[in-house]
Parts: structure tokens; sequence; C-alpha cells
């Protein structure tokens, strides 16, 4: 009787069947676990203009701007106004918007936040008051 070594080639090829399995499961989760990070980005950043809106400017003016940006909203972070993708609020392509509503000579009483997911509903905020 002869003493065998080694893999068949059926051993072979099973196993590289499973790896390539464990290596696609595992840049498809990858990617869902990229997508739901660049969610929160967008998240927190749309929760850091609604409230430098809410705390800070509307306290010191009483009412909300027409736009927002760098230079009336001062008080967060400027990286804040560019999406993970690189575009900047106000850009038709950014997946962020800020819609002022019922204004009257730059003045608005009302606004909505609005940044649209990859994994979910867009995240909307509305003004508080």
């Amino acid at each position: 009787m002869k003493n065998k070594q080694g893999f068949t080639i059926i051993e072979i090829i099973i196993v590289a069947v499973f790896a390539s399995l464990l290596f696609i499961l595992f840049f498809v989760q990858k990617q869902n676990i990229d997508a739901m990070n660049r969610d929160e980005d967008r998240k927190t950043a749309i929760n850091a203009m609604y409230y430098a809106l809410e705390e800070s400017f509307y306290k010191d003016h009483g009412y909300y701007p027409e736009s927002i940006n760098e230079q009336n909203i001062t008080v967060i972070d400027p990286a804040l106004w560019t999406d993970p993708n690189g575009i900047n609020l106000g850009d038709p392509a950014s997946s962020y918007s800020y819609e002022a509503a019922n204004c009257k000579e730059g003045k608005c009483k009302e606004y909505t936040l609005k940044a649209n997911l990859e994994k979910e509903d867009a995240y909307v905020k509305y003004n508080r008051n």
C-alpha cells in the first residue's frame, strides 16, 4: 500500500472556493460599514449646523438666514460644510441641503436641513423656533 502525501485537486479547489467566498463577504461587509460611517458623518454635520443655527445664529439675530455657509455660521468646524464626497453645502451635487422658508428681506422664519444618506432615509432637521 502506497502512503499518499499532499492534497488532492478537489481539496485544493474546495479550499480556494471557500477562501474566495470569505473574501467576497469581507469586502461586501466592509463597503456596508464604510457607507454607515459616511452616514454618521453626515448626521454629525447636520446636527452641528442645526445647533449652530439654533443656539448661535437665531439667539443673536432672532431670525434664520436665507443661506448658510462658513461666513455667516462661524461657530462650527469648516470641514463640516463639505460632505463625505468632498462637495460643499449649496452645490447641487452635495448630499447636504439647506432650504429657508417664509423669508422677508433676507430674514427667514423657517428652514429645513437635510442630508441624503446611503443606508437610511434622508436625515432631516427643522427649525426649532
